[in-house]
């Protein structure tokens, strides 16, 4: 999908929140790598740490991120998600220049409006790792975290 289908209508609103999920360059398996995938990480926790986003559930998948968040200044989810991708780039391609990390262009999101669950959407992302069979109990699965569990 082109960028401008992506950003068509796209609002942001603080003390929102939003379901983004993002991918890796040509789906790369980047996260794979665990170093990798705990340098996106602390990045994430930069976010929310400087109160710019407050973080509900997320998964990293071995090449894209869902992410349930709500905004918690006034920057714009693509300035937030800018920010993300520009910084992990940065940190994992210095940590490992020879990866060449880098993300696809764009986002997707969706708003959470109030009358949605938001332990159903949350659900949802934890369980990625298990319907991608990456393995057979969430608890065995190093790279998600959610307000609810």
């Amino acid at each position: 999908m082109s960028r401008d289908k992506l950003i068509k209508g796209r609002t942001s609103l603080k003390n929102h929140i939003y379901h983004v999920t993002t991918c890796t360059q040509n789906r790369q398996p980047f996260f794979d790598n665990f170093h990798c995938a705990r340098l996106l990480i602390n990045e994430m926790k930069k976010l929310e740490q400087s109160k710019q986003v407050l973080a509900i559930t997320w998964v990293i998948m071995p090449d894209h991120l869902h992410w349930l968040l709500q905004l918690s200044c006034e920057k714009s989810l693509s300035t937030i998600m800018q920010s993300l991708k520009g910084c992990s780039s940065k940190t994992i391609n210095q940590y490992n220049p020879k990866i060449n990390f880098s993300w696809q262009r764009g986002f997707y999101d969706h708003a959470i409006r109030a009358e949605e669950d938001l332990l159903k959407v949350s659900r949802y992302i934890v369980a990625n790792p298990l319907r991608a069979g990456l393995v057979d109990n969430i608890g065995h699965y190093p790279f998600w975290d959610s307000i609810y569990i």
